[in-house]
């Protein structure tokens, strides 16, 4: 069942600020999409355009996350509006990821662009759409739902000076030579004149590689065989125009960048510290991430130019983002995704247009999950019953008007998940990592920002980055869970053995927090639809519980610490295979009746 285009008409045109409305005419959409790009190594204070035309123009969403850090995965979720282990796409390859395996899944018949043309939109896209999406499969079949198309292809897409594209149906054109982002700027701005042209409303993606690695395929790359041997990574090759910028910059020297002592559980705990020509090495390959973005900051003033020549930039949304993060010796990793650590999962996000507030930034928590919601509402489509997300409040609808609650609900939660491999892409250490498989969540409140995941090997990991933001402390195995959980931005972890006289504010055990993040994380961990947005809901279906610190009463300790199972894998796999996921389902406190009412006391 699809939620009414006339309800979300009406969302859409009231609450704004000031008591602005959009206009009648239903508004554009050109959505910008990068690879790879970070939040938190300041890539986005490198790039003016960005900075003058979207961020003073419009909304910066500070809490924005991709819920699985890996390119096609990412994008799948992004444009089905449905989490990563509902579409089963988990990888970049077959069997368990890659163009191929979306198709299988069924999804070229059901995805935005369909959708929004479905709503009166006309649709274009250039650049990269997925992984495997390759010269020898772009027919089979042919990606649906656009008016105009231009492709980036595989085993080509990443090679800055060697691209292939392929126009709607024609074949693939080779581009050798070329500087590949300029190669899409052009023709981002023909889809653009054609859109102009058409006079209806328009949806523009625009996604160019950039500031993804270099990266040379060979053809077993494709067979299901990812190793070192057919797949070689080099850093971003910037346009010959900017190869001399930012000669000084480096990568942030957090407190995570190259620690003296490891962090991390798996795998990233055994990593070495760096020694200086590996940094040396890798702040190189920031600077050319760097330098490879400034092409992409060009695109971002020539959309902005043309859609003013046009007198429609009024009347055109322009959100920007990324498939997923980045780090460069953080934890001391090498240049790469996958993980599950802020610098991977916490994104770009940033919105102007009609309505939205200028030079703002909001803290509300979202995901890729809501966009393909958020780009329907706006275009006054009607909502899927099956979307995992729902619609970001781009105007503020929510902060004052309660009507507005269920439909824009005020999420403290982000299901992150991830199967298979870790790669190293740098010079150095340039390997695959496996087991790389956990189930993780981002749980933020007004005096709680906490990090929780379960290993396929059976650890976990629990960060409070009120207190630790850059996630180097995992309390999960340096506590004594009996020891005190603090609600406030100043707190620190306390022992039995010291006293908090001192201490202001809310606390719980840790070992009473961890149950209600570990049942909360099963919801999540194989939520659908409204279960997704509203998980707490699913364990208290009677609406009592509504965050965290519902959910930490003493009444409910037995129902979390005794009758709820808890997360675990029973074997590690590459790809999402139910059968080693273990337990799928939470039991709702309604189903334990009275014995849910005893307290925790009441066992020990």
């Amino acid at each position: 069942m699809l939620i009414p285009a006339t309800a979300i008409l009406l969302l859409s045109q009231v609450g704004m600020s000031n008591g602005a409305r959009l206009h009648q005419r239903r508004p554009n959409t050109v959505f910008i999409l990068t690879d790879d790009q970070d939040l938190h190594m300041d890539s986005l204070a490198y790039m003016p355009y960005l900075q003058k035309h979207l961020a003073d123009q419009g909304t910066t969403f500070a809490r924005h996350y991709c819920t699985i850090a890996l390119c096609c995965p990412s994008r799948v979720n992004l444009w089905t509006g449905r989490a990563a282990h509902n579409t089963n796409v988990t990888d970049v390859n077959p069997p368990y990821g890659g163009y191929p395996k979306f198709v299988s899944q069924g999804f070229n018949e059901a995805w935005l662009p369909l959708w929004l043309q479905e709503a009166g939109y006309n649709t274009y896209y250039t650049g990269k759409l997925f992984n495997a999406h390759t010269v020898s499969n772009y027919d089979s079949p042919f990606p649906s739902g656009f008016n105009g198309s231009d492709f980036l292809l595989d085993p080509f897409t990443y090679e800055y000076l060697n691209a292939s594209f392929q126009r709607n149906q024609d074949a693939p054109v080779s581009h050798e030579g070329e500087y590949s982002t300029d190669v899409l700027a052009r023709k981002a701005y023909g889809f653009l004149e054609d859109a102009i042209a058409a006079e209806r409303p328009f949806f523009l993606t625009i996604a160019p590689i950039a500031p993804h690695s270099n990266v040379v395929f060979s053809e077993d790359w494709f067979g299901n065989n990812e190793s070192v041997h057919n797949i070689k990574t080099t850093p971003p090759v910037p346009a010959k125009r900017h190869e001399h910028l930012f000669s000084d910059a480096v990568v942030p020297r957090t407190p995570n960048f190259n620690p003296d002592e490891p962090s991390g559980v798996s795998w990233i705990s055994t990593l070495p510290k760096q020694n200086q020509t590996n940094v040396d090495v890798n702040d190189h390959f920031y600077r050319n991430r760097l330098r490879a973005l400034q092409a992409v900051d060009e695109i971002i003033d020539g959309v902005v130019a043309r859609l003013s020549d046009a007198q429609i930039l009024e009347d055109t949304y322009i959100f920007y983002s990324s498939d997923n993060g980045y780090h460069i010796g953080q934890h001391r990793m090498q240049p790469g995704k996958e993980c599950g650590f802020e610098t991977d999962i916490n994104i770009p996000l940033i919105v102007r247009g009609p309505g939205v507030a200028k030079g703002q930034v909001s803290h509300a928590v979202t995901s890729h999950t809501d966009l393909a919601p958020t780009f329907l509402t706006l275009a006054h489509g009607g909502l899927r019953e099956d979307f995992d997300g729902s619609p970001i409040d781009i105007h503020g609808h929510s902060k004052d008007e309660t009507r507005f609650a269920d439909f824009y609900p005020r999420k403290e939660h982000v299901n992150v998940e991830y199967w298979g491999f870790a790669l190293s892409e740098g010079e150095y250490d340039q390997r695959f990592f496996w087991n790389n498989t956990y189930k993780a969540m981002r749980l933020i409140g007004e005096d709680y920002n906490v990090y929780y995941s379960v290993w396929c090997s059976g650890e976990h990991q629990l960060y409070d980055l009120n207190t630790d933001p850059y996630e180097l402390n995992n309390l999960y195995d340096a506590t004594d869970h009996s020891a005190q959980f603090f609600f406030t931005n100043t707190a620190h972890l306390l022992t039995k053995q010291t006293t908090s006289s001192h201490q202001t504010g809310k606390s719980t055990s840790f070992h009473r927090l961890l149950s209600r993040l570990d049942a909360l994380l099963l919801v999540l961990k194989s939520c659908q639809a409204r279960s997704c947005t509203h998980p707490w809901e699913t364990l208290h279906p009677s609406g009592d519980v509504q965050n965290l610190h519902d959910a930490l009463d003493p009444y409910f300790d037995n129902f979390y610490e005794i009758e709820q199972e808890k997360v675990h894998f029973t074997k590690c796999e590459k790809g999402y295979i139910v059968e080693s996921e273990g337990p799928q389902s939470a039991i709702s406190f309604a189903d334990v009746g009275a014995r849910g009412g005893r307290l925790w006391s009441e066992f020990v």
